[in-house]
């Protein structure tokens, strides 16, 4: 845990603007805007890039992954510019909450992957570029983007208290918690052998 310099106030102000940051569905957003279709109908019904790609968009995707994982980052370096380490910290982990679980999506967002690997990077980069290989080894491996996504959330902490970013090691580890909690239906089709592998229509 960073130390506490930052007022309650002052933490709780950081908190709203992370969640709302968060929260915005850019994957939705530019499914409607490039005509690809209702995303809650297609594949997982998720708002993230792993389900724009399945639209056959892989624009559309690639923007997705860049914009969610920019609004984790961004509210992640202005709360530090700002406020202190521990305002970014919490900015962070709220912008994914916020994305997870949105107000204007009934609390039914994405499973905040791109958010997650976007605010790791702005935290601690070593960190975040970490969490990004271990991303592409597993997909190289197993093309399975679920799998990708919950390795790289459970390497966090790992990395961090490796790389000596021990303060950030109790935020990566509810992230990771969060991140399993959101894939608990993959978890169920991985173990079913009826999850869809990377870039498949469904």
């Amino acid at each position: 845990m960073p130390v506490i310099d930052s007022s309650m106030t002052i933490l709780a102000l950081w908190a709203i603007i992370g969640y709302v940051a968060g929260s915005i569905p850019f994957g939705m957003v530019l499914a409607k805007t490039m005509n690809l279709g209702n995303l809650r109908d297609i594949g997982s019904g998720s708002i993230g890039a792993t389900n724009v790609l399945r639209t056959g968009s892989k624009i559309a995707a690639a923007l997705t992954l860049l914009l969610d994982a920019a609004k984790g980052a961004v509210v992640v370096l202005i709360a530090r510019a700002v406020a202190g380490e521990d305002a970014a910290q919490i900015a962070g982990f709220m912008a994914m909450v916020g994305h997870c679980y949105p107000l204007w999506l009934k609390f039914n967002g994405g499973k905040g992957v791109a958010t997650f690997l976007g605010l790791a990077l702005a935290l601690a980069w070593p960190v975040g570029i970490g969490c990004c290989l271990v991303w592409l080894a597993v997909a190289g491996i197993l093309r399975t983007s679920s799998l990708s996504s919950m390795s790289a959330a459970i390497a966090a902490p790992f990395l961090a208290l490796l790389i000596g970013f021990g303060s950030t090691v109790v935020l990566f580890i509810a992230l990771a918690v969060l991140i399993l909690w959101r894939h608990r239906s993959n978890i169920a089709r991985i173990r079913a052998g009826t999850e869809p592998k990377i870039g498949q229509k469904s």
